[in-house]
């Protein structure tokens, strides 16, 4: 599955019209992402986030929530600091 929006630096926009909202701490990686990357969504055991979306070429994992979720402030300090 492809990219079909990437407007906004935290939110992705796939092919199938699922959209991501990205974690915080994987923004570095989301900006490496070309209009060809291909990904696979998968659920995930996290603490934070239920899926990823893993980069086929590279293997690369960023850590997602359905688009209409948010992130608590205290979640995402509580991970920088650990």
């Amino acid at each position: 599955m492809r990219i079909k929006k990437h407007e906004k630096s935290y939110i992705v926009e796939l092919e199938d019209d699922s959209a991501w909202r990205i974690w915080p701490c994987d923004l570095l990686t989301s900006l490496h992402w070309m209009p060809t990357t291909q990904f696979e969504v998968s659920e995930i055991d996290d603490d934070h986030c239920t899926h990823a979306l893993i980069d086929h070429t590279t293997g690369m994992r960023v850590r997602v929530v359905e688009a209409t979720a948010t992130f608590a402030p205290e979640q995402i300090e509580a991970s920088l600091v650990s």
